[in-house]
């Protein structure tokens, strides 16, 4: 049985989870403790924290990992990034007090940095030919600066609401970061089949989002028009109705274009559109 660490609690608990049931997956974590196993899937979960996962995975403890690509990059350990997995997306970026006049990167020459991600602040003062000291903290570094800890931080952004509340502003976005499935890099063969079925499943699932199916009537004159708007994943389906001259296609829509694409199609004719949910597309 293949066994996969997860963040214990948090957003990324609660998204890790919901993907693993989106895939079929159902994880009944209403009374558990620290492992877990699935009912429907060779597959039990370990609950860890964010920052340990890494380790956890690249020791075989644990053959996979869903976790944070900024702790995978931040704890440098031997593991195998198999698949961004499209949520969890944050950035770590340098921050100072809004009322300092910034000219560029080398204002941090010669000043104290605050930080959880020491490694990967390390990797940009180098890149940048910055010479800059280190302070490390543990939770709360948005507080540094206000505390006469540090004259900057660099730390996770997500909405920047924080940083604001603080007196704080990004200066410097450092390293983009989501969600990633990990995997140990000595992964049996048994488990690597286990591996397989999921990401088939996880890929299906990625493409399925934001996406539409799309019905309508339209003149049998408009097919050509019609299929140049809604090219589908290979070809529009088309039947012919009853009524002479007419016929009815089905086609797959990228959400973000929906309404773009009706105004169109409404444009040459369509009648009668009907838009669905799609709950999975298996490519």
């Amino acid at each position: 049985m293949l066994r996969i660490a997860i963040q214990s609690k948090g957003r990324l608990n609660e998204e890790s989870t919901a993907m693993l049931q989106e895939i079929g997956i159902s994880v009944d974590d209403s009374k558990r403790k620290f492992l877990s196993k699935v009912k429907n899937f060779p597959l039990e979960v370990l609950y860890m924290r964010d920052d340990d996962i890494p380790g956890i995975v690249a020791n075989g403890t644990a053959g996979l990992g869903i976790v944070g690509l900024n702790e995978v990059a931040e704890k440098g350990f031997d593991v195998k990034i198999v698949k961004k997995l499209g949520f969890g997306g944050c950035r770590i970026s340098l921050a100072i007090p809004k009322a300092v006049d910034y000219q560029g990167p080398q204002w941090f020459n010669g000043k104290r940095i605050a930080t959880s991600y020491p490694e990967i602040l390390k990797g940009y003062l180098k890149e940048n030919n910055i010479e800059a000291k280190i302070e490390v903290i543990t939770g709360s570094v948005e507080i540094a600066p206000a505390a006469g800890i540090a004259d900057a931080i660099f730390d996770i952004v997500s909405s920047g609401g924080t940083l604001v509340s603080n007196g704080l502003v990004e200066v410097e976005k450092v390293f983009f970061s989501e969600a990633v499935l990990i995997a140990n890099n000595d992964i049996t063969e048994e488990d690597q089949a286990i591996l397989d079925e999921m990401l088939f499943r996880i890929d299906s699932a990625i493409f399925s989002r934001d996406k539409k199916y799309i019905l309508m009537n339209l003149p049998a004159a408009s097919v050509e028009e019609a299929t140049r708007i809604l090219p589908s994943m290979r070809s529009p389906t088309v039947m012919p109705l009853a009524a002479e001259g007419w016929c009815a296609m089905h086609s797959v829509v990228e959400e973000a274009s929906l309404w773009e694409k009706i105004a169109q199609l409404k444009a040459i004719g369509a009648e009668g559109i009907l838009v669905l949910n799609i709950d999975k597309i298996i490519p």
